[in-house]
């Protein structure tokens, strides 16, 4: 009985597949605005939607017929788990690569979600989703060209290499240099993404939700609502090019302090439209390339700083945030001006690419945020409780919501030692994480349910930012948490002093920023002397 009702599970999602392919490809033809493409859309479309389909099926069969009868907790169930989990995390990365766009795209979301999916999905995403995206032809780029510009790149430029240095989910890059001898990077859409994004969004909605349906636990419907909202801003490189002017804008005028090492490539706007962007080529190190950052003269525990200061910068003190952080959009070069530490080591500048997916926090969530991390630093479990709860996550999971943020068990996050937020990178703590992501998988659902969208951007943010600092320090770094406390404390008091209050009140600020300050000044204190005496054990 159990078998064949496997069995109809299956059959079903092969069902409901193979009616959405004819269903999609029939309405797709209908609406096309291209008459020249649509017999190639209207037939790649079903194709990349029975592959879906497929896939679900033999995942959900995989689970269901493997783990049948193997008790809950035993060695054996365990062992079964990791090997179906593996199996299935690699046919969703051939699923991934097959069909492209934003399947990469939902690939490299998942290889961020260490609160949420298996370890093994997690290292089979993060492996491959971010340096082996499809590369579109000579061809296909010419054609982009000529719909967007009317011209072939090499009448456009001086020079064009048809052959790209990068390519992502949506779109590559290739180098250029212009008629007036400039050399730029030209950020080229993948040819009809527009239209199979639309198509391909709402064919993967419908299955996520029919997953859901048939396996209530399996809920990611929150991450389609977000990538269904943003894929249309990142598919637009005017936004892109904005979004890059107003970020530095933004340091200029709210973050002067920093604001010279931090960078974004200038925009060649006559030579870019929505389906093409031309800017500045940036020389450096991939944030996380350790070695070609000494190379350059800079120390990485520098660019580790910058790091969080300019994103704790964005978070709390801007509200605009670059929520794509992950490690091929950041670059690190040895300052312009010359500039040197102490140590007579070059410093750092952040150049920061890729700037189509921003949100903005309005004043009560950025108020609410930074608060809640500033609690965090400072192990304050009534504030933490507050301020969770003010974001949306509840009475009842504001623990768990606490432990999302900093990837620690609660009786850590409230523990008052200095060190109590960082965490070493060792085998036991990536068990520990993994076994509350499996233990505690359908509050973590339910709580990401009910979040904000924005603030599940800022968790992917915090996890893009987690995995720099983590390459770049081999673990978390306690200095980039006493940044995060000093920023998310100082956009605590100035939105406080912002408001009007009577004196008694005024001078409560008062007293709390010198508290602030004062505590700020033991933990680095502290710091100190955790530096001096590691480096004596050496």
């Amino acid at each position: 009985m159990a078998a064949r009702s496997l069995w109809r599970t299956r059959t079903k999602l092969l069902v409901v597949g193979t009616a959405l392919c004819g269903g999609s490809g029939a309405a797709f033809v209908a609406t096309s605005e291209d008459p020249s493409t649509t017999l190639k859309l209207c037939t790649s479309i079903p194709v990349r939607l029975y592959r879906n389909t497929v896939t679900a099926a033999s995942i959900a069969f995989d689970y269901e017929y493997s783990l049948l009868g193997l008790a809950e907790g035993s060695n054996e169930r365990a062992k079964v788990k990791h090997e179906v989990h593996l199996r299935s995390a690699q046919k969703l990365q051939e699923l991934c690569f097959k069909n492209g766009g934003i399947y990469i795209k939902l690939g490299q979301h998942i290889g961020q979600l260490e609160y949420l999916v298996p370890e093994e999905y997690v290292r089979t995403m993060r492996e491959s989703m971010l340096n082996k995206c499809p590369v579109s032809s000579y061809e296909q780029v010419c054609e982009v060209f000529k719909k967007e510009i009317g011209e072939m790149p090499d009448k456009v430029f001086a020079e064009f290499d048809p052959v790209p240095i990068a390519s992502a989910s949506l779109a590559q890059v290739h180098v250029a240099r212009t008629h007036d001898g400039k050399k730029v990077a030209v950020k080229v859409q993948h040819a009809h993404m527009t239209d199979t994004a639309a198509a391909d969004t709402a064919a993967v909605g419908i299955l996520v939700n029919t997953l859901h349906r048939i396996f209530p636990s399996f809920d990611y419907r929150w991450l389609l609502d977000e990538m269904s909202e943003s894929l249309p801003k990142e598919l637009d490189f005017m936004v892109e090019a904005k979004n890059s002017e107003k970020c530095l804008d933004n340091f200029r005028k709210l973050s002067p302090h920093i604001a010279e090492y931090v960078y974004a490539p200038t925009i060649y706007w006559n030579l870019s439209t929505s389906k093409l962007l031309t800017m500045e080529f940036m020389e450096g190190a991939q944030v996380n390339d350790v070695a070609k950052i000494r190379k350059l003269g800079m120390q990485p525990y520098e660019v580790s700083k910058l790091v969080s200061q300019a994103f704790a910068e964005m978070m709390f003190k801007h509200g605009f945030v670059h929520c794509d952080p992950h490690a091929a959009n950041l670059i690190v070069r040895p300052d312009p001006s010359g500039k040197r530490n102490i140590y007579g080591k070059r410093k750092p500048q952040l150049v920061l690419l890729d700037h189509g997916l921003y949100k903005e926090l309005d004043f009560n969530t950025r108020f609410h945020y930074a608060s809640l991390w500033k609690a965090l630093v400072f192990s304050d479990a009534k504030a933490i409780k507050e301020h969770s709860t003010k974001l949306g996550a509840g009475d009842d999971l504001y623990v768990l919501f606490a432990g999302i943020l900093t990837m620690r068990p609660w009786k850590q996050v409230i523990d008052t030692s200095v060190d109590h937020l960082v965490i070493q990178g060792s085998k036991e703590d990536v068990s520990e994480l993994q076994m509350y992501a499996s233990q505690y998988f359908s509050e973590i659902s339910e709580l990401l349910r009910r979040l904000p969208r924005v603030i599940l951007l800022m968790l992917k943010t915090n996890d893009c930012l987690r995995s720099v600092n983590n390459e770049l320090m081999q673990g978390s770094s306690l200095e980039s948490f006493l940044i995060i406390g000093k920023v998310s404390s100082q956009a605590v008091l100035e939105a406080k002093r912002s408001e009007k209050k009577s004196l008694m009140k005024w001078l409560k600020v008062w007293l709390e920023g010198f508290s602030v300050e004062a505590r700020l000044w033991v933990m680095q204190f502290a710091l100190w002397v955790l530096q001096v005496r590691k480096s004596l054990t050496l």
